[in-house]
């Protein structure tokens, strides 16, 4: 399989199955789109001797592995009882109302209550001991606003790295936060024992504002502006980023992306809302040309920025490393949502990742019990691109790796149906991606 897209002064193709990436001129691009669709390429123009010219060409690169290299055998895709990430909702309750929040403002469609220690102490224990030979495990302190909990967050890191020296383990902690009840003591904290810190913040003050006020309805930008400034301006070279939203009233998130490198972040995400078709935030087939426009002009932004100094920033859509990222594995089958990553509600509940909480019907168990489901855990261990007919037929299988499982059942559907506009923005952020690469190197 194959696939051939213009970006910018470029004409790039991509084998898919090889991974190699190549350059055209205008006449073998011409001839290859004329393949790729089934189109006898010598009646598009083109003078015959080129058109031979170009497939000789093909054919060596063929020959190489390096043109419609056929799909290997896959790996097995196997599991369910090694757990390598945890998402641990140490708060189901928040300090901002967001408007088009995926967890109903923070309780999830349930009770608003707080982890207790002792679940998330028995939450690690049993990550611990469903981690098997994993020597790297990640927990993400998640909410909610989980600065909400703060005594808590601090005792589980605590105990956490008592577990590491117990067990032989690393745990890579996070934060996801807004920022809003930050202060020196947290920050200091925060940058010391957080590997990652992910910063809810959308950009511009009027977008923000608008759709993410606080519980007594006053506007949230100043204040997480002014705190993650700070975070981010102590924290070194640590990793972190800043996590923004798109709906359909900022289709022109470009600027949100500038005013964040405006305010001095250099990692930035802006993921567009997935929402019900009748949400007034919701992003629509109608929308869909108007945001590709928009990423080809984020990328045009993004390539130039990154010429400089001073300008320079990451896009988290946008990074792409064709040798050094993930393997076949995990690009096949994704997050692993079920499998290697779980859920840990307040009250102990295990749910296959974040998104999944509150749906009863997707829960796998509680850490009261030491069996989870395993007939969700196949579930999602055989759905994945190599399964899912509509991936399969995709060129940017190995990219999105079959997209989210949560979202596939919410709008899809089923886990086997990927939400088709999040199928449609993924392959145009990876155009925009493979055709930054290819600007750079």
């Amino acid at each position: 399989m194959i696939h051939a897209f213009r970006f910018q002064d470029l004409n790039v193709l991509l084998d898919v199955e090889s991974g190699a990436i190549h350059t055209l001129d205008d006449a073998a691009f011409a001839v290859v789109q004329a393949l790729e669709s089934g189109k006898d390429a010598y009646s598009i123009g083109v003078k015959n001797e080129t058109v031979a010219e170009v497939i000789a060409d093909l054919n060596e690169l063929r020959e190489n592995g390096a043109y419609e290299a056929e799909a290997g055998n896959a790996p097995e895709v196997t599991g369910g009882t090694a757990i390598k990430s945890m998402c641990l909702h140490v708060a189901h309750d928040c300090n901002l109302r967001c408007r088009y929040c995926f967890a109903s403002t923070g309780d999830f469609h349930g009770a608003r209550m707080l982890m207790t220690p002792e679940t998330g102490r028995r939450a690690l224990d049993f990550l611990i001991q469903r981690s098997g030979t994993r020597k790297h495990l990640e927990v993400d302190l998640f909410g909610g606003e989980p600065l909400m909990n703060w005594d808590v967050c601090k005792q589980l890191v605590a105990y956490g790295r008592e577990l590491e020296r117990k067990h032989g383990k690393v745990i890579h902690f996070t934060i996801t936060t807004n920022c809003v009840a930050l202060d020196d003591e947290k920050i200091d904290f925060i940058n010391r024992e957080m590997h990652n810190v992910v910063i809810s913040l959308d950009g511009r003050k009027e977008v923000h504002d608008a759709l993410r006020p606080t519980v007594n309805g006053k506007g949230s930008f100043d204040i997480i502006l002014r705190n993650a400034q700070k975070l981010v301006a102590t924290r070194g070279d640590r990793e972190y980023y800043i996590r923004g939203t798109f709906t359909r009233n900022n289709l022109d998130f470009l600027e949100d992306v500038k005013a964040l490198t405006g305010y001095g972040f250099h990692q930035i995400s802006i993921e567009p809302v997935v929402l019900p078709e009748e949400s007034p935030y919701s992003l629509k087939e109608e929308h869909l040309l108007r945001i590709d426009r928009e990423y080809d002009a984020l990328a045009e932004y993004y390539v130039n920025a990154r010429k400089g100094r001073d300008t320079w920033f990451n896009y988290f859509h946008f990074m792409f490393d064709p040798e050094g990222g993930p393997c076949l594995r995990k690009r096949i089958n994704g997050c692993g949502a079920g499998t290697e990553y779980i859920a840990v509600t307040p009250d102990g509940d295990l749910y296959p990742c974040h998104q999944f909480v509150g749906m009863s019907e997707w829960k796998l168990g509680n850490l009261d019990s030491p069996d989870l489901r395993t007939d969700l855990q196949k579930s999602f261990l055989g759905c994945n691109v190599c399964t899912k007919e509509i991936c399969r037929n995709c060129w940017a299988k190995y990219y999105c790796s079959g997209g989210c499982m949560a979202n596939a059942v919410l709008y899809g559907g089923a886990l086997e149906h990927p939400h088709e506009i999040s199928c449609h923005l993924m392959r145009k952020r990876t155009e925009c991606a493979i055709g930054a690469y290819v600007k750079e190197r």
